[in-house]
């Protein structure tokens, strides 16, 4: 969370534009050091909030292209509010793809050092695996994998159940036959991007819709970009409609993902804009950790299982990106996940 002060430096600098280190102390109301302001606009600096034009003297701060995509949000506060009573972007962002996240970067340096030690961990950790072993717990992985992804959508096989129809092919009782296929889709998908590591590099619109075949096959869902309008149950945003204009923004968003050069970013933006898009008719969100994970293991990173995940949580962070573009909380689940995956498996 942010605190008062960093709230009020933030107030100050949005309603001046541009402004000094001085202007800002001067028109502070709390009571805090000018050597303060210097720490809290360096921080903000570091995590992408401010960016500051000019030298010594002359420099001047400004609110970062990526500022709202990136500002904490206290998620329980936001979700206080009803539906209707949320001030939110009800339509698409049309720059948001190919101009605001193009122009800022995800991650805090910060995070990527976190990220980057649980990576060479995981590293250490399955040179010391034999091939076996490896893929033993790559299997461990992807049936945990494919029941919490499965079980966000609704699915309400347990984890033991889902062990024993991807391993034994037992169905459960009293659980019907979409439910077990969306299960072994999943699994199939996984092991096709397991078979297939360099699948998915470059990205293309094309690739990403055979994964989702994969996916939703047999379950009665279009393939292929949506022809119809599509509605998200708990928000009011409305995603696009027009059949060219979804086309457009996926083929942006593979642009934007194939020109990061962090693994991280490219995981984490693909996670969070297939879901914004919605460019299916359903499947959208199991397409976006599937093919996220898939550029993870193409680059020798630890894919993320989601095992621990609040399925209600998770749901409540996605609201969050469509209705704000906000990624705070997405990115959240994401470390933390990416932690618990270095941490369990291999």
């Amino acid at each position: 969370m942010i605190d008062k002060r960093i709230s009020e430096i933030i107030e100050i600098i949005k309603k001046n534009r541009e402004v000094s280190s001085s202007e800002i102390f001067g028109s502070l109301s709390t009571s805090i050091s000018y050597a303060t302001v210097k720490r809290i606009l360096s921080k903000l600096i570091g995590e992408n909030l401010l960016i500051k034009r000019g030298q010594g003297k002359s420099t001047k701060y400004l609110i970062s292209p990526g500022y709202e995509i990136l500002y904490p949000i206290d998620i329980e506060k936001y979700y206080e509010k009803e539906i209707d009573e949320r001030d939110i972007r009800e339509s698409f962002n049309l720059q948001l793809i190919p101009k605001t996240l193009k122009e800022c970067s995800v991650f805090t340096t910060n995070e990527l050092e976190q990220l980057g030690l649980l990576q060479k961990k995981f590293e250490k950790n399955i040179a010391q695996l034999s091939e076996t072993e490896y893929k033993k717990e790559l299997e461990r992985l992807a049936i945990d994998l494919s029941w919490k992804s499965s079980q966000i959508e609704g699915n309400t096989y347990s984890l033991l159940e889902t062990e024993r129809l991807l391993k034994e092919k037992e169905t459960a009782s009293g659980k019907t036959k979409e439910e077990a296929i969306m299960l072994l889709n999943h699994k199939e998908a996984i092991d096709f991007i397991i078979e297939n590591p360099d699948y998915l590099v470059p990205l293309s619109v094309s690739k990403i819709e055979d994964i989702h075949s994969l996916l939703i096959k047999e379950l009665g869902v279009d393939k292929n970009i949506r022809k119809r309008r599509v509605g998200i149950s708990g928000t009011n945003y409305r995603p696009l409609d027009n059949e060219f204009q979804i086309s457009e923004a996926l083929s942006d968003m593979c642009e934007l993902v194939n020109s990061k050069e962090n693994i991280f970013e490219k995981a984490l933006l693909l996670l969070v804009l297939i879901s914004y898009i919605q460019p299916f008719a359903d499947g959208n969100k199991r397409t976006a950790r599937i093919v996220s994970n898939a550029i993870l293991m193409n680059h020798k990173y630890c894919p993320l299982s989601f095992r621990t995940v609040d399925s209600v949580e998770y749901k409540k962070a996605m609201l969050l990106f469509y209705e704000q573009n906000n990624i705070s909380s997405m990115k959240a689940i994401f470390i933390d996940q990416f932690k618990f995956a270095v941490n369990t498996y291999f």
